[in-house]
């Protein structure tokens, strides 16, 4: 192109140190005169390309209104363009409307559009890593007082992250058709997916009716009192997305799932090996006691080793280390996601994490701020985070032990940003306990309540930001740690006797 490039200030010297920022100023002319002489060129980059884009300010400002014109269905050339660009600073010696004249008079063809876009896009992506990497030495070299090396990482980390991923957190406000466009494109993958859901399916038919599966950039909280089944609901869960991934590569290179997802699992409880146990005990239908007491059967452990073979390659991570804080939490999930993709992810327990120890010794400021982190790491990755987490043994006292919003433990900021908050509840656990004596009516009584309530748990959705609550029933198999969806009517009567 005959057109000078444009320099902010005199060019260095050859023999100076200054280095200037990567950028391609004859790449900006040429993308921009293709644009003017033929608007098509400006959808060839829109979907990726946005005006602080470009090094230079003016060029931004030609892309801008140019693209506003385009998306009113106006037509964006040197003359249209004229009427905004009048009054802004010459260029030189020449007026801006003579500038947009010779772009779209050394214009030469829109074929190589998006190439242009690219370069620009790139290009911007470098600028943004100088200035991450700037920022990180002079923090480096003059830290204020109360900011630790741990917290500078995780600043650094989250910069990166954001300038790694090419979604829209993060990116201000949003034009209505652009978030209409989205929401279309939702429906279109649901109407498409495997069961028509809007989210990722859990594997509980019941459960994904109520809740149109696992949504994006949802915090999950399930609760529920110690041996519910808290953590064997979450796993059944998780592995149930993870063995159900698939995944299309899209023609720009990038992998978009299309059912299941990539699972990661911060167990901060069990060790990597408890879990993994777990699992293998549901699939291989061997009880997790006869596993860890070595008391399987021939037949058992063949099972064992077809099923450990089948899972190899399912997506499933596991970070078992303890006493993660929600910044290292947060630093670890945007890592995975970076670098194998993240799709779900669960937190066992939400307790069990730890605050930035800034505010105070208040546990309740704590668990505050770790739910307000959590809902924001779910919309920063914009994938469902599903947090565990203990209730209080006020439950205990009640004549009806069902949970209730109010027995979240610690915290009401739990129920505040939480979009679904689900209760776990299996009563068949408590009147196990209210066994009386055999041969009295009492008994018999006992008995008749417990062949109904045998082998059956139930979900309580007691909070849900986009619909509707309720409760779903389920199987539950103790032995194999395993829920599943229900055979309504089909349960044969058990013998407690």
């Amino acid at each position: 192109m005959s057109i000078e490039p444009l320099f902010r200030g005199p060019a260095p010297s050859p023999d100076s140190d200054y280095r200037t920022p990567p950028a391609n100023i004859e790449a900006e002319q040429a993308l921009l005169g293709a644009i003017l002489v033929n608007n098509e060129a400006f959808y060839r980059v829109s979907d990726f390309l946005l005006p602080e884009h470009f090094f230079e300010t003016i060029h931004a400002r030609i892309f801008d209104i140019a693209g506003r014109l385009v998306r009113a269905n106006k037509t964006a050339t040197p003359i249209t363009l004229k009427t905004f660009v009048e009054k802004e600073e010459p260029i030189g010696e020449i007026t801006l409307p003579q500038y947009l004249a010779r772009l779209a008079a050394d214009a030469t063809t829109v074929i190589n559009a998006e190439d242009y876009g690219r370069t620009i896009y790139d290009l911007a992506m470098r600028r943004q890593l100088i200035s991450i990497g700037e920022e990180m030495v002079n923090l480096a070299y003059d830290a204020p007082v109360d900011t630790t090396p741990g917290d500078q990482i995780e600043l650094a980390e989250q910069r990166l992250f954001k300038v790694a991923e090419t979604g829209k957190y993060g990116a201000g406000f949003l034009r209505f058709s652009d978030a209409l466009k989205d929401a279309i494109d939702m429906a279109s993958k649901a109407y498409q997916r495997d069961g028509h859901l809007s989210g990722i399916s859990t594997g509980l038919a019941d459960l994904d009716d109520l809740m149109g599966g696992l949504q994006p950039s949802d915090l999950i909280i399930l609760a529920g009192r110690p041996a519910m089944g808290k953590t064997s609901l979450a796993t059944n869960i998780a592995f149930h997305v993870a063995e159900h991934y698939q995944a299309q590569t899209l023609q720009d290179g990038r992998t978009e799932t299309i059912n299941g997802g990539i699972v990661g699992f911060f167990s901060l409880e069990m060790s990597a090996e408890q879990l993994a146990t777990r699992i293998i005990s549901e699939q291989a239908e061997v009880s997790s006691e006869t596993i860890r007491r070595g008391k399987t059967t021939e037949a058992e452990f063949q099972r064992l080793v077809e099923v450990a073979g089948r899972l190899q390659q399912v997506p499933l991570f596991i970070d078992a280390t303890g006493g993660l804080s929600i910044a290292q939490l947060a630093a670890r999930a945007r890592r995975l996601k970076r670098q194998k993709g993240l799709d779900f992810l669960v937190i066992d327990y939400l307790q069990l994490l730890q605050g930035s120890g800034k505010r105070s010794d208040n546990r309740v400021q704590e668990i505050t701020e770790i739910t307000t982190g959590l809902k924001a790491l779910a919309k920063e990755l914009s994938t469902p985070i599903l947090a565990l987490s203990q209730l209080s043994r006020q439950v205990e006292s009640r004549e009806d032990k069902r949970p209730q919003l109010a027995d979240l433990r610690e915290s009401g900021s739990i129920e505040q940003d939480a979009d679904v908050v689900l209760f776990v509840y299996r009563e068949e656990y408590y009147l196990k306990n209210k066994k009386p004596r055999e041969g009295t009516p009492e008994f018999e009584t006992w008995r008749e309540e417990m062949e109904r309530v045998a082998g059956l748990a139930e979900v309580i959705i007691s909070k849900q930001r986009h619909g509707p609550t309720g409760t779903v029933n389920l199987a539950f198999q103790g032995e194999f740690t395993r829920f599943e969806n229900l055979a309504h009517d089909s349960r044969m009567p058990v013998s407690f006797e």
